[in-house]
């Protein structure tokens, strides 16, 4: 998997880089632009720069290649995994509790009419 999906010598810095650190602000960042309500598109573009900034903290950090188109699309779809499920979770919290009595909720990531 080294050179594919990261180029550092441990799959730990990827795994923390990117998924323990990338992965909760990405979450934050699906949070940030639910509880505002603006819509997918909106979050596209925040993850894409927040992918850039993840490739920043593995080349400052780890001597990373700072452009790599592919290990930058690696960092951003793993984030944009994150980002959805966060925006998912909390646009289902939010539609369930603002409009209680036209939606439920049918998991934590989507809802339904009663």
């Amino acid at each position: 998997m080294q050179g594919i999906l990261y180029e550092e010598t441990s799959i730990w810095q990827f795994i923390f880089i990117t998924c323990v650190l990338g992965g909760w602000t990405a979450w934050r960042t699906g949070k940030s632009v639910a509880d505002t309500w603006h819509n997918f598109p909106r979050l596209l573009l925040y993850v894409a720069l927040l992918g850039w900034a993840i490739r920043f903290i593995h080349h400052a950090l780890f001597g990373g290649t700072m452009f790599s188109l592919q290990y930058y699309i690696v960092d951003t779809i793993v984030l944009l995994l994150f980002a959805t499920a966060g925006f998912r979770y909390y646009r289902t919290r939010q539609m369930t509790n603002n409009y209680y009595w036209l939606y439920e909720k049918a998991s934590p990531f989507f809802w339904k009419a009663k």
